[in-house]
């Protein structure tokens, strides 16, 4: 069996068929300072390559999970596994590492830079992780070469890439923050909410564009939203009252 160090130097497994890509077992989470758990998953896992919509009221724990899955976040006790790797045996610096190499994140409020270009912040991930940068390249000819190929397959035109990110508008920041996400092929992209500051039209658009995305490049996927509307894009689709006994308890 690989050590830790082995794995995180050579990559976990990408995209097996046959193996998971999350296993969440006896994970409890509570918050500093908090009387009760935020959550209490006896156990949930997906596959590589799955594409599953998690939903749930506000409140309900879903950042949380998104947060330990992404090694953000440590379980208070129980196991969080990522491609082969238990995230509780990292230590912070080694969690970041394995973020940089194996997550791609969309977050809720995108996290872009703001005075950089949407060029320039799509390339990000590959500037701090070798195996980005090299899985880039090898799946076009440069870092930037992909970079561009995604921002078109997500419909930004040539004529934006050097715009500074904050003269966008929020959909269009929305399609940056994806693809600085897809960039180098990352093993599980990992979306909180992305489509909340969006109409109904832009939602669904933006979504298909997103899984095609993911389908094309093997990349699981799991997609975190209070909107249901959304759900019926998805193979697969869990309640997180219904995993998390957390809220039984509350």
């Amino acid at each position: 069996m690989r050590s830790v160090a082995e794995k995180l130097t050579n990559g976990a497994v990408k995209n097996d068929a046959v193996a998971p890509a999350v296993i969440l077992e006896k994970v409890l989470f509570r918050w500093p300072g908090q009387r009760k758990d935020t959550l209490d998953i006896p156990s949930f896992s997906m596959l590589a390559g799955e594409r599953v919509f998690i939903s749930g009221p506000s409140g309900s724990g879903k950042s949380t999970l998104l947060g330990i899955v992404a090694g953000i976040l440590l379980p208070s006790s129980g196991a969080a596994t990522v491609n082969g790797i238990c995230l509780n045996e990292l230590g912070s610096a080694q969690r970041d590492i394995f973020r940089g190499d194996h997550a791609g994140i969309i977050f809720q409020q995108f996290n872009l830079i703001s005075y950089l270009s949407i060029l320039e912040n799509v390339l990000v991930p590959c500037r701090f992780s070798p195996l980005r940068h090299m899985r880039a390249c090898r799946q076009a000819e440069s870092p930037v070469a992909e970079a561009k190929t995604l921002l078109e397959r997500l419909d930004l035109s040539p004529s934006l890439w050097g715009r500074p990110v904050n003269k966008l508008s929020i959909g269009q920041q929305q399609r940056v923050a994806a693809a600085r996400a897809l960039i180098g092929q990352p093993d599980i992209l990992i979306a909180d909410e992305p489509t909340s500051s969006l109409d109904v039209g832009r939602r669904k658009a933006f979504l298909r564009l997103l899984l095609g995305e993911c389908r094309a490049a093997g990349t699981s996927l799991i997609f975190v939203s209070h909107d249901q509307s959304l759900a019926e894009d998805f193979p697969r689709v869990v309640h997180l009252p219904d995993l998390n006994r957390a809220e039984e308890a509350g």
